[in-house]
Order: structure tokens, then sequence, then C-alpha cells
């Protein structure tokens, strides 16, 4: 599919999977927005890199937490284009906690991480859903995690709150066919900022070591492999809806064969 002009709007595009995801959608000739909850000075950046690309592109600040700043995210991209056809629901958080000790995390911590994870991605669909209806077609993605497919990660509140925005995702896609459709990727390891501030230098390369020589493909994916599998989710194909796409380099299958080295 043509993006040209397509109106997206990516959550949590400061950084990261989100950051790639609309750098990759300008570059496809997309109109963007932009999205950042704290991080301005890498939104900027982000939104700069977007326009270089040649893109129309705006940066707009929210929580998808909340009702009021979704809802405000949607209204902005109809006030300055009138229309939404592409949504990526990459905003999320978690709180770092071994899960073999169970008082690290406290129900507090899952309904913040379940605020951003679950009910923002519900929030920002439900408040694009009317746009993407009167156009006649819609494009949705979650960014969910191997975590939710396996109950692994960084907490288990964090595999909880994206095994949810697994289900959701199902859910959605009945409900919001055949004007709409709705998929989710679950990226295992990806070589990121947000990993290693999370683990620290030495966790994280231990664990991208670890992840490395026991997936049958052995190796990490990176932020903009993830953003291609997102783009053909949005533009590839106009018959998938309900899935959730695994890019875990075969993590799911079980340990690798051992490999000649």
């Amino acid at each position: 599919m043509d993006l040209k002009d397509k109106v997206a709007i990516v959550t949590g595009s400061a950084t990261g999977v989100g950051a790639a995801t609309a750098l990759k959608l300008a570059g496809r000739g997309a109109r963007v927005v932009v999205n950042y909850t704290r991080s301005e000075k890498e939104a900027r950046e982000t939104l700069s890199a977007c326009e270089k690309a040649g893109a129309e592109a705006i940066l707009v600040q929210a929580d998808v937490a909340k009702d009021e700043d979704c809802r405000k995210l949607a209204q902005a991209a109809i006030d300055r284009w009138g229309r939404i056809e592409l949504l990526v629901n990459n905003a999320g958080i978690t709180k770092f906690a071994d899960a073999r000790d169970l008082s690290l995390l406290s129900g507090e911590d899952f309904l913040r991480i379940y605020a951003v994870n679950v009910v923002g991605a519900y929030q920002m669909t439900r408040a694009c859903a009317p746009a993407m209806k009167a156009a006649g077609f819609g494009a949705v993605v979650n960014v969910s995690s191997i975590a939710g497919v396996m109950g692994v990660g960084s907490s288990i509140a964090y595999a909880a709150s994206k095994g949810a925005l697994n289900t959701m995702t199902l859910s959605l896609a009945r409900a919001l066919g055949p004007e709409i459709r709705v998929n989710a990727v679950c990226p295992g390891f990806i070589e990121s900022r947000w990993l290693l501030e999370g683990y620290g230098r030495e966790g994280y390369e231990a664990l991208k070591k670890r992840y490395e020589e026991t997936t049958p493909l052995g190796r990490a994916a990176t932020p903009e492999k993830v953003a291609e599998a997102i783009l053909f989710l949005l533009s590839g194909t106009e018959l998938i809806t309900g899935e959730t796409l695994i890019l875990d380099s075969g993590m799911h299958l079980g340990a690798a064969p051992l490999k000649a080295r």
C-alpha cells in the first residue's frame, strides 16, 4: 500500500522502536505525529529527522495513560490533516524486577504498567477509530513483546501486561473490522537504551550474549528491524488482522541446537 500522505500516529516515538517506526513512515511519505511523555529533547530529534526525510510531521506531548491526552493526540492529527489512517501503539513502561522475588512488585506497580501498556493502547485506539471508520480504512499495530507470549522479561507485571495486550489485539480486531485491521508485533531482545538502562551494562551484555547463543537465529533485534515488521503490518497486507507476529529469532521454539564455532 502506498503510504504517501497517510496520517500516522506513533506513541512513544522519542526513542527506540517508536522513533525508528516514525522515521520509516516518514521515508515512505506518510504524515507523522511524533509523541512523547517526558523525553522532549529526543522527541524533537525524531521530529527533525522525519522532516529531513521530506515528511510533514508534528510533535505532541501526551501521556497515553490519560484518556484526555489520547483524545488530544488524535485531535491534533485531525486538526492538522483532517484524518487518521495509521496508529502504532508503541508507548510502554516496565519496572525491572527479578521474578523470583515477589516482594519487588506492588499493586501500584501493576496498575501503572497496565495503565500505559494496556489501557493506553485501548484509549488511543478508541480515540482514533472514528476517524479511521470515516475514512473507510485504518490499521493499528500494538507493540507487544515475547514477554506476553512466554511469561518472561523485565518483570511479571510487564509480561502480564503484554499478554493482556495480545488478547486485546484479538478483541479489537473482531470489533473494528472490516474497516480497521488490528495486529501486534512481539519482539524478543532489542538492542536499545531502554534495556541498557534497565539491566545496566554488565547485565545487558550478558543477556544479549545468552540470547544470541541460545536462539535458533542467533541474533538480537534492532529498533529498525522491528519497525520494518510494523510497516509490513501497516501497509504490506490487507488480509491480516488479529495477528501477533513474533520477532524473537526463534526464542519461543526453545533452546537452539549446539552451533559449530
